[in-house]
């Protein structure tokens, strides 16, 4: 058996309310809420088989925002497949998220959005 993506733990400054639009917007539910490393705070969002860890360090132990896209190991976006890219994008701005450009090449559809964490993600509509 090939090996399987489970999870993706990042940072984020407040994990219940990125889960909550997490859950509202692409149907996922929470799995998880609990204390985490280093007197931090996490929540597991995702399906039954996969899901994103979001976690927050303790109180005023977020460093200021950098740029994933040039730091090495840094977090560039986190992809999601819908299949209907159309009405994704609708909850998306409707959720109070700015949906960017839409490119079509094969072999889907695509836009990108931030969140309130200045995470980037990428919504997916394979043809």
């Amino acid at each position: 058996m090939a090996a399987q993506l489970e999870h993706t733990n990042f940072t984020v400054t407040d994990p219940d309310r990125t889960a909550k639009w997490m859950c509202n917007l692409f149907d996922w539910h929470i799995r998880w809420t609990g204390d985490s490393r280093t007197t931090g705070y996490s929540v597991h969002v995702g399906t039954d088989t996969h899901y994103l860890a979001l976690y927050a360090p303790k109180a005023g132990n977020l460093n200021a925002p950098i740029d994933n896209y040039t730091t090495q190991g840094g977090l560039n976006h986190i992809a999601v497949v819908v299949d209907d890219i159309a009405a994704m994008r609708a909850r998306v701005e409707a959720a109070g998220f700015e949906a960017g450009e839409h490119f079509d090449y094969e072999p889907g559809q695509r836009f990108y959005f931030y969140d309130d964490d200045h995470i980037e993600y990428e919504v997916v509509q394979y043809d």
